[in-house]
């Protein structure tokens, strides 16, 4: 099995190729970060030090102009032989400082993902009749197929078709927002997830997921065991709140306040000891909606104001094996038997420098002591 890590890098307007080792010399570091919070998107940064005289600055430079519109970026990393996709996304700025030498300059090239070209056209007014939320963003990707963009819409547990004699909907701003709005007022997120190969990304419309396969457990003050650099915890106990939506009695017209739970099957308990909720905030501009929209955002609401435990880390790749991966669950031993156990990770940053690749990581949970007597490793 191959040890290390080598990245990969590929470039160009619509399809990028692979760059040439030249480029890949002058690559000193790259940072890429990946959240999971609301309307969060994932983006990269490249530094270069080149001559001044390198073709290499015009042609990113030529990616704010009219000649090349958009200039797309694929970063893919093999870990010990596994590799994995990093980023896929398009150029949006470019600056150029001098370097520590004269004549070199340093090169930093920002991007973002493919969310940014969802945001270039504003398509106003065209109606979607009769067809919920998930048909509508489902037809509104099929326009990114030719960036290897791959719908995967999860249908509404409370459907909401609107009738034609009653409503049509029409769009209101560009794709990218749109998509948001349709998120939002049934209690899903959406973003683009680069992978599994080279060129493809997964467009996730659906609830936030905090189930499934862990990834191997981080290790604190384990002795030879220990594969993380840092990693500590805090508690807010008044993070909790309930929210309280307003649901309209069409035969009375007297607005009903509603409590909402915190927990469903997506989001289930992974502390044993959940803290109180102090607070309740009010969910403004329910009551207008009818009752299967409001309890959608209400459930949105709940699972977002849980997440009383938090954690912020980092680590070293090579000792952790593997990469840690966002939007995922991963094991905790050796923090406590307060903060033990699984938690969600809601963000993570990559650092690569040439022969060094760290993770700065944080995560969430919604309680305290672990709700399995062993996390695996």
């Amino acid at each position: 099995m191959l040890k290390g890590f080598y990245l990969t890098l590929m470039v160009g307007p619509m399809v990028p190729v692979p760059v040439p080792q030249d480029v890949l010399d002058a690559l000193t570091s790259v940072k890429v970060t990946t959240d999971s919070g609301d309307r969060a998107t994932s983006g990269f940064e490249l530094q270069f030090t080149l001559s001044n005289r390198s073709p290499l600055q015009t042609i990113f430079l030529l990616s704010g102009g009219a000649v090349i519109p958009l200039i797309r970026v694929i970063l893919v990393v093999t870990v010990n032989g596994a590799p994995d996709v990093l980023m896929d996304g398009v150029v949006t700025e470019q600056s150029i400082a001098p370097g520590g030498d004269p004549g070199h300059s340093t090169l930093t090239i920002k991007g973002v993902d493919l969310t940014a070209v969802m945001s270039l056209i504003d398509f106003s007014g065209i109606p979607y009749p009769a067809m919920p939320a998930e048909a509508r963003v489902a037809l509104i990707l099929t326009k990114y197929a030719l960036f290897g963009v791959v719908p995967l819409v999860i249908p509404s547990v409370l459907l909401d078709v609107p009738l034609p004699l009653e409503r049509i909907p029409s769009q209101q701003g560009n794709d990218l927002e749109y998509i948001y709005q349709l998120a939002e007022r049934v209690g899903y997120v959406f973003y683009v997830d680069p992978g599994p190969a080279p060129g493809m990304n997964v467009a996730y419309w659906g609830p936030q997921i905090k189930v499934g396969v862990p990834q191997p457990a981080l290790n604190l003050d384990m002795d030879a065991h220990t594969n993380v650099e840092s990693l500590s915890f805090s508690f807010d106990a008044e993070a909790k709140s309930t929210p309280i939506l307003f649901v309209l009695n069409p035969q009375t017209h007297v607005p009903i306040p509603i409590p909402i739970p915190d927990i469903t099957p997506l989001n289930p308990p992974l502390g044993l000891i959940p803290p109180l909720s102090l607070n309740v905030h009010y969910v403004s501009g329910t009551a207008k909606l009818s009752p299967v929209q409001a309890v959608l955002i209400g459930l949105a609401k709940a699972s977002k104001s849980t997440d009383a435990v938090s954690g912020n880390g980092a680590l070293d790749v090579l000792r952790y094996g593997r990469i840690l991966k966002a939007r995922r669950l991963v094991g905790v031993r050796g923090a406590g038997m307060a903060f033990d156990g699984l938690h969600y990770v809601k963000s993570v940053t990559h650092e690569i420098k040439r022969g060094e690749y760290k993770q700065s990581f944080t995560l969430t949970r919604n309680g305290l002591v672990s709700t399995l007597p062993t996390v695996p490793a």
